[in-house]
């Protein structure tokens, strides 16, 4: 008897089924639309794009022109590329208009039906982002796909590397723009850094579609984006530790594959204190102390790079580089490094030059960012495997799309074997057979050393093949294009997220590519183009009656959505074709997920060498662990986004705080409420609250009135005074510090000429004022997600104490986050007191090597102080008549203090510089952030003049 569940779902049918039945009626209404669009000329279907926006105007909803616009992108994609939206595809938009997933399966035309939602979530003029996997499908989409909206009326951008910000610009206001998850994240990373609005890139977001989005929003949310500054140089450090690391033995440590962890064992731990106290490298006996901290850290990251991290399967080494090898689709990830040292640890380990490490200067999570659009969507051959975690993270649901042309694919029961020699004798075995009746093979392996052993193990055979991997990603979409010609051997690092279709009897298209290169003579193209295609087509032909494409697997993935990827790749479109999986005990996923005793047991059934085994149980057994690694993964971005959520809501607040400033034609009052409250914090430190003048820290108080408000006043005066309290000394300094406030404005923007006849408002409330801020607010932000990152690292030891780390971080890093903010109150307070206009100095007036008036030296009677510079009669109040003035003279203005104290102190350059003017007048401009400071001090400039 069936259970309740399958007894509704039998009359029913399931959710999804449900769903699908609702779209029918809009798919037939598109179709009944077909004849009167077919009528239309072009002009009058690239005029329905300005009806349509007008009908949005007058107030109906992008739902409600569904239908039509719809009926129009089928109609202009059957004039503009010659493919015609079937209505599975119809379908499909309609599922990425509803901010849900479409799940179709390989070779199903996704890349088409993103044009239908696309094309109607853009007509808003609001702007939709086509989110791709990498630069190669990003520029292929919008290049193919711009025919399409560019027919409409409609405009098309793409978003690589390297392009410039006024390319970027351009490309963001593009009605639909093509770009890679990675570049979007990190433009909206570096546009939060900006100091002017008019600097950043990306505008407001709207829409989102995402293109295998299972790889995006699952595989690669792990780890965060981070945009890092690079912090002292310690490669003698890295390479001395790795050295030293190498001497350690397999029983100093213990090794948990599973989580990629690695830890010392008693004896290791022994071993290497007395290694690194015989070098000189503990400050203390005891290798835990606090001051050894870095070294402890330096150990274990150079002990995670030897034994957990393997070259060409988690990296490789390209040039003078550690390239990192992206886990699910095999790809080099350029640009990308391991954080905390490890990528530092991996260079030494190489013998490569080693890069210095980075602090995080911004980061998010794909999580994260991808939430903030209002309308999120996506499409991917596999997504209901994550269906669960598609909903809870993202409120996304999962949608199965039925294909077009039923599935003929044949897909085999695995076949184990015990170790891996034997898979693979069994693999060569199988290729073989394929082969000779010219059955086209493809190889899908887990790792770039896993397919060069089966390259290897091809070539003593004698077997012509295509390997593609990480090492070879510059001709991926040529070697997958004709990867289904006769008799073609093809192995593949992973199959996410490649693009390209294999088509049965190879890729006409780009084989009439590469052979009419450089042909002028269009006879000659068109007898190329017609012997191709007649090639092809009689190919064609002999691959379907050997089977169609037959997927060979070498082992499982840890996620059975990428098994599902590799199989999908056979069997589109109704081809036929086959896939098998051969599997060992040897296999990463059996030998570290696997049951335990699973070899015993074979070996107690008698298994000969080079049997396999073909049975339900296997099948099952492997399930089980790939469903434990999946369950782990997830448990891992749960993880992730939680503690990120955490920082997301300080990151918004801030990023929300520059976007004010930066939109604000000055920030006065701003400015005066963060001065009164750094007064009121100054004064209640230094006289608490009920407390008697005896008990008041009158000198502090003195002190912190110099250092944080630049202000003179007479403390102790106002202190012995009959009545007075911290109220009234609070009034006064607000008073005193907003009048030398005003007057340091008043006089700042009468010497630049700008302020304004109406407001008075000029350079110091409209650039120095903003650019001040933003400076500390970058700098303290930078210093706090540092802190936070630390925190991170720390808390989750807090569980030994039966604390829950989150409830730990959460606190701690409120905590963190209000000390911050009163740090940039104080520090913007403290700057804008201390900063003066320079007196303006000519360019040409400046001795040819500008850094060498900073040296030390000291008048001699030749050059006194005071001297006139070219001749002319020296006056203390005009700058110009002063010569060259050595740092530590008196100022010949007359104040009594040295010139690198008054009118030579860096506070007072010229303001200008912070608006991007008048650069000459400032002799630090050049001078890079990590050159020596040309003051002669021995530091570097950013530790030095640099510093704010």
């Amino acid at each position: 008897m069936l259970g309740l569940s399958k007894l509704a779902k039998k009359i029913f049918g399931s959710a999804n089924e449900r769903y699908l039945r609702k779209l029918e009626p809009k798919v037939a209404a598109i179709g009944a639309l077909a004849d009167e669009m077919k009528a239309l000329s072009d002009e009058a279907l690239k005029a329905k794009t300005q009806e349509f926006r007008d009908r949005l105007d007058a107030g109906e909803t992008v739902d409600d022109l569904l239908v039509e616009a719809f009926a129009v992108v089928r109609e202009a994609a059957t004039r503009s590329l010659g493919l015609r939206h079937y209505d599975v595809q119809l379908i499909g938009g309609m599922v990425l208009n509803d901010s849900s997933i479409a799940e179709m399966k390989t070779g199903e035309g996704k890349t088409l039906v993103a044009t239908l939602a696309a094309y109607l979530n853009a007509l808003p003029g609001k702007g939709v982002h086509v989110v791709t996997v990498n630069d190669y499908l990003a520029e292929r989409d919008a290049e193919w796909m711009s025919k399409v909206y560019g027919f409409l009326g409609m405009t098309t951008g793409v978003i690589v590397p390297g392009k410039t910000d006024e390319e970027r610009r351009e490309a963001y206001q593009c009605d639909i723009t093509y770009a890679t998850n990675n570049e979007l994240g990190f433009d909206y990373l570096r546009d939060n850094m900006k100091t002017h609005k008019d600097q950043m890139v990306q505008r407001p977001f709207h829409f989102a579609i995402v293109d295998e989005v299972d790889s995006i929003l699952i595989d690669e949310a792990r780890t965060p984006l981070i945009i890092s500054g690079p912090t002292e140089d310690k490669s003698e450090l890295y390479i001395t530790i790795d050295k030293l690391v190498a001497e350690l033995e397999e029983g100093d440590y213990e090794k948990d594959e599973k989580s990629k962890h690695v830890a010392l064992t008693e004896d290791g731990h022994e071993k290497i204190e007395k290694i690194l106290a015989d070098q000189g490298l503990l400050k203390s006996e005891n290798l835990y102390d606090y001051e050894n901290t870095q070294i402890v850290h330096h150990v274990d990251q150079a002990l995670k790079a030897r034994t957990m991290f393997e070259r060409d399967t988690d990296y490789i080494v390209k040039g003078d580089k550690v390239v990192i090898i992206d886990e699910f689709t095999g790809r080099m990830m350029d640009g990308r490094r391991y954080s905390g040292g490890l990528h530092q640890a991996l260079e030494a380990k190489e013998g490569v030059a080693i890069q210095p490490e980075n602090q995080t200067l911004a980061s998010i999570t794909f999580q994260n960012y991808f939430r903030m659009y209002p309308k999120l969507s996506g499409m991917t051959g596999t997504a209901a495997t994550e269906a669960e975690e598609f909903g809870d993270i993202y409120g996304l649901g999962v949608i199965e799309i039925p294909t077009n042309v039923p599935v003929a694919r044949i897909d085999e029961h695995d076949e184990f074997y015990r170790t891996g020699k034997e898979k693979f004798d069994a693999i060569i075995k199988d290729i073989l057979e394929a082969q000779k009746k010219g059955q086209p093979v493809l190889v899908g392996t887990v790792s770039i050393e896993k397919s060069e052993v089966l390259s290897d193990y091809l070539k003593k055979k004698k077997i012509k093949h295509q390997v593609l991997n990480a090492r070879f990603h510059e001709q991926e979409a040529h070697i997958i294009a004709q990867a289904g010609r006769l008799g073609a051997v093809t192995i593949a690092t992973n199959m996410a997220g490649r693009g390209t279709d294999i088509q049965l009897g190879g890729n006409a298209d780009m084989r009439i590519a590469d052979e009419t290169a450089g042909v002028e003579d269009e006879a000659k193209i068109k007898e190329i183009t017609d012997r191709i295609r007649k090639e092809v087509e009689e190919e064609k032909q002999k691959v379907l009656e050997a089977g169609g494409l037959y997927v060979v697997a070498t082992e499982r993935h840890e996620s059975r959505r990428i098994d599902n990827q590799l199989r999908g790749r056979s069997g589109r479109q109704g081809d036929p074709g086959r896939t098998k999986f051969f599997l060992s005990l040897q296999d990463d996923l059996m030998r570290i997920f696997g049951p335990e005793r699973m070899d015993a047991m074979l070996v107690r059934l008698g298994i000969e060498e080079g049997e396999a085994i073909i049975h339900p149980w296997i099948n099952k057994a492997i399930e089980k662990a790939q469903s434990k690694v999946e369950a782990r993964n997830y448990d891992i971005r749960k993880n992730l986004v939680k503690f990120d959520d955490v920082m997301n809501d300080q990151r918004r607040a801030i990023y929300d705080q520059r976007k004010e400033v930066m939109d604000a034609d000055e920030i006065s009052e701003t400015i005066k409420d963060m001065r009164a409250d750094v007064i009121h914090n100054i004064v209640e430190t230094r006289i608490p609250p009920k407390s008697y003048p005896e008990q008041w820290d009158i000198d502090g108080l003195d002190e912190d009135v110099k250092t944080k408000l630049s202000l003179d006043v007479d403390i102790r005066a106002w202190a012995a005074e009959e009545g007075v309290d911290d109220h009234v000394i609070i009034e006064r300094l607000d008073e005193a510090c907003s009048q030398m406030m005003t007057e340091k404005a008043k006089r700042i923007n009468e010497m630049t000429g700008t302020a304004d006849a109406e407001t008075g408002f000029g350079m110091w409330e409209k650039d120095i004022e903003k650019n001040i801020l933003l400076q500390v607010l970058d700098q303290e932000w930078k210093e706090h997600l540092q802190n936070l990152d630390h925190l991170r690292q720390g808390v989750s030891l807090r569980a030994y104490g039966q604390r829950d780390p989150l409830n730990e971080y959460k606190t701690e890093a409120f905590t963190l986050f209000e000390g911050m903010l009163y740090h940039i109150r104080e520090e913007t307070t403290q700057l804008l007191g201390r900063i003066e206009l320079a007196p303006q100095v000519r360019p040409e007036d400046l001795e040819p090597e500008a850094p060498s008036v900073f040296k030390e030296s000291h008048p001699t009677p030749d050059t006194a102080v005071g001297a006139p510079s070219q001749g002319g009669s020296f006056n203390p109040n005009d700058t110009s008549t002063w010569g060259d003035v050595p740092r530590n003279a008196p100022c010949p203005c007359g104040s009594g203090e040295k010139f690198k104290h008054c009118h030579g102190d860096i506070t007072s350059m010229n303001p200008a510089s912070f608006a991007g003017a008048r650069q000459a007048s400032n002799p630090f401009s050049d001078v890079g952030r990590n050159d020596p400071c040309p003051c002669g001090s021995g530091k570097k400039f950013k530790h030095c003049h640099g510093a704010f």
